[in-house]
């Protein structure tokens, strides 16, 4: 693999503007969530980006795999925890797709980099 920078993924660009999306819905939540729920999401949005970014200064790739599973573990957190946001009526209709699309495109862009990176690290497929 030749990315020389965390940012050159584009798994970490696309993850960066999810935390902008959350950071942006849950400026909206209630004051009372302030310290639950609205922390707990944007923690779990900030995650993503984090493990992909400390995974990709590792020195092997198995260590980076295992941190781009942590950052997928993360982003179910967030998807999890908008569904929560909604069934309490939270999120607004507005923000719903785009916070939704970007956690799509966020996974199977994680998913494709784990692929590639398995790929080179067990060719035989083992």
């Amino acid at each position: 693999m030749s990315v020389r920078h965390y940012s050159d993924l584009i798994a970490w660009q696309k993850s960066m503007d999810l935390v902008v999306l959350v950071y942006r819905a849950t400026e909206r939540f209630p004051s009372i969530e302030r310290f639950g729920l609205s922390n707990q999401l944007r923690r779990a949005a900030v995650s993503v980006p984090s493990n992909i970014a400390e995974g990709q200064g590792r020195y092997t790739t198995r260590d980076f795999l295992r941190f781009l599973s942590i950052a997928y573990g993360s982003l179910q957190e967030v998807e999890t925890q908008l569904v929560i946001a909604i069934r309490l009526g939270y999120l607004d209709e507005a923000s719903r797709p785009s916070l939704f699309d970007q956690t799509r495109e966020v996974a199977r862009l994680i998913n494709g980099l784990k692929n590639s990176l398995s790929r080179e690290e067990f060719p035989s497929g083992r």
